[in-house]
Formats: C-alpha cells, structure tokens, sequence
C-alpha cells in the first residue's frame, strides 16, 4: 500500500440495533476508523440503495434515513450529520462510463453507512456520499462497474462497502446467542477462503456453489456490495479480514479490507 492510498473496506453491518448497542463489531469498526489515514470523503456503496440505474448522492447537507421499522425510539433518533460534496458526486459520475443520476433530494445516509460510520467517524465531519446499487445488474456487471472507481482510492477517499456475505432475514432467530445454521457457517467460511485465495470468480459465481449459497442470498442486494470491496483489489494487495461471525443465525458479521 502507498502512503496516500485508501484501503477499499468491506463492512458487514449486520442488525440496525448495533448502532445503539456497542459490541465487538462496533468496536472492531471504532479501531479501524483510527488505525486509517484521515480521507477527505468517503463513497458508501450501501445494500440499502437499491435503484433503477445508477444514482449518486449530490446534496451538500444529506440527511439521515432511518430505512427500518419496528425498532426503538432511540435508533430514530439518531443523526449522522456528515456533510455531503457535490465535488465527489461530479467524480464519480466522471469516472463510471454509465450514465448515473445525480441525486439531490431525496436520498441521503442511509443506515447500511451510519451504523458503521457513527463509530468510525463519530464526530460525522467526514464528508460523506453514497453510491447505489443498480437492481437490474448482474453480479459481474457490478464487479465491473466497481473497477472504475479505483483512481478514488489515490485521491484520498475511502471506498466503503457495506453488506452482509450472509442475509437471509426468513430464517433469523431474534434470540441472542442463536446457533448459525451449517450451511450460514459454509458459505461464509467458504468467502472468508476464497478472498484469502485471491479467487474473485468464484465469488462473483456464487450462484454456482450450490444450497448453501442461495440459503445465505435469497436476494443479492446485501451480498453484492462485498463484490464492490473486491473488485478495487489490486496487484500485491492482499483482503484482511477484521470482523467475522454469525449472528441471529444467518446473518453474516464478516468485514475486510483490501491494501
């Protein structure tokens, strides 16, 4: 890794609760806030913004959506002020070669991105612009689309992904210390193997590994921002990973980085 370059960071967010209730995970994305260089923005590619076409965030204030339901008062409560830059938003529209969709109303932080960012910039004065995700894209053709972002990363902005590599809310047990389910612990350990192997094919494939990969994506929106983090990989550059873990039994704590 050069001095100047960010890493590119894939966070598994896991439950919007965590932003209210402090764990290993919360603390595991406070340390990785301060063991990083200080960007001057970030880019959130969140599991959160599912679109039609590709849409960036443009606003100079966004604001913070609480994109839940059924949860306490407290976590509505919650604002992530972090300012936007239309600066970073006119980049990224410049380095895709899709037309995307400047987006100045509607959207904003959205919690995939303040869940974490709450602890690793917690004063929020990181300014702060998020990326969507296409629905009508292939798994390949988001991996693709994420190489063009790489020259951020030597522009001092950190790219963060966030997702979970296993999210299948139908299964989930509310319960704390729920055993994950087998084929949960597969997959999950199977990604965990195959970044470490530098085997992206198999990861942007899942389709082909078989039950335990469609148990853990029933739907690829959560899984798809993992492949954002990949794809900024570059030669040398090896994937750490920096949480992991089943949670509520098929919900999947891994988060990595790649420098």
């Amino acid at each position: 890794m050069t001095s100047h370059r960010q890493p590119a960071v894939f966070a598994g967010h896991g439950s919007p609760m965590y932003a209210i209730e402090p764990n290993r995970y919360s603390a595991a994305w406070t340390a990785l806030g301060k063991s990083l260089k200080r960007p001057d923005a970030i880019l959130v590619i969140s599991a959160h913004w599912v679109t039609r076409g590709t849409w960036v965030t443009a606003m100079p204030k966004p604001k913070t959506i609480h994109d839940f339901g059924g949860f306490p008062q407290a976590l509505f409560d919650i604002q992530y002020p972090a300012p936007g830059s239309p600066a970073l938003a006119d980049r990224v529209q410049e380095l895709l070669n899709i037309p995307v969709v400047l987006e100045e109303n509607e959207w904003g932080i959205d919690h995939g991105a303040w869940s974490v960012l709450k602890y690793m910039y917690p004063d929020a004065n990181v300014p702060v612009v998020q990326l969507s995700l296409d629905g009508s894209m292939s798994a390949r053709q988001h991996y693709e689309l994420a190489k063009q972002l790489s020259p951020l990363r030597d522009e001092n902005i950190l790219i963060l992904s966030s997702g979970n590599v296993v999210h299948n809310l139908r299964t989930i047990h509310w319960q704390a210390g729920s055993e994950p389910y087998p084929w949960a612990i597969e997959f999950n350990d199977f990604f965990a193997s195959e970044i470490h192997a530098n085997h992206h094919d198999a990861l942007i494939d899942w389709e082909r590994y078989g039950d335990a990969a469609h148990l853990s994506i029933p739907t690829a929106e959560h899984y798809w921002p993992a492949l954002y983090t990949l794809a900024l990989q570059r030669e040398g550059e090896r994937a750490t990973v920096f949480t992991n873990g089943i949670e509520m039994s098929s919900i999947s704590m891994l988060g990595f980085s790649i420098q």
